[in-house]
């Protein structure tokens, strides 16, 4: 499968194609591994404000997102921890692409309560990556939201394709996946800059 194939794939199907790319076991570019673990942790806050905005404010925070995200970085990739060192299966497969977006268990954890209601601990996001966790469909449903991906095509990605319909995602809940994706590659400092802005609208509506 070629690169070329895969972006237009993702298009069609409502997926990142760079979630693709771990699909399909292409390797990710290295200028899409630039992460601030230090901004990872300012995520949940700002999904926690971010969901309870208008569509047009969400818009607005994109726009902001997206407009730091063209302040040129240097910062190396990160490299993998050993406890980030998954085998290859389905759950790696969700984890990693949760990582793809700068989320660590804690942080994955807490934003997944928010914007799905499914309550796991870092410890289990762990041990789903590390297939020790096996997946369900509440957890499907969870990661779903986070990655901003219908759940019935991760169902089917993952194994799962007798799962029942969902009814798919609020949009609150999409646009808020979208933000994370925007604000992946953001220093601390910018994302603490989106978060401020954030703040500053629900205290204006």
């Amino acid at each position: 499968m070629s690169e070329e194939f895969l972006c237009r794939l993702a298009q069609q199907v409502g997926m990142q194609s760079h979630d693709l790319f771990l699909v399909a076991g292409l390797a990710i570019p290295d200028d899409a591994l630039h992460f601030d673990e230090e901004a990872s942790r300012e995520l949940p806050q700002l999904v926690k404000h971010t969901l309870t905005l208008s569509a047009s404010h969400r818009q607005r925070l994109r726009d902001c997102a997206q407009s730091l995200a063209d302040v040129p970085r240097a910062a190396p990739p990160s490299e993998k921890r050993l406890f980030e060192q998954y085998p290859p299966g389905y759950g790696s497969l969700l984890v990693r692409m949760l990582a793809l977006r700068n989320l660590g268990w804690s942080s994955a954890a807490k934003v997944m309560y928010l914007m799905s209601g499914v309550y796991l601990s870092a410890a289990t996001v762990g041990a789903v990556g590390r297939g020790v966790r096996e997946l369900d469909p509440e957890l499907l449903n969870g990661f779903a939201a986070v990655l901003g991906v219908p759940v019935d095509i991760l169902a089917s990605l993952t194994g799962m394709p007798q799962m029942p319909v969902s009814p798919g995602h609020a949009e609150e809940v999409v646009e808020t996946a979208a933000l994370l994706w925007d604000v992946r590659h953001l220093a601390a400092g910018q994302v603490r800059q989106v978060l401020r802005l954030a703040k500053q609208i629900r205290l204006s509506e």
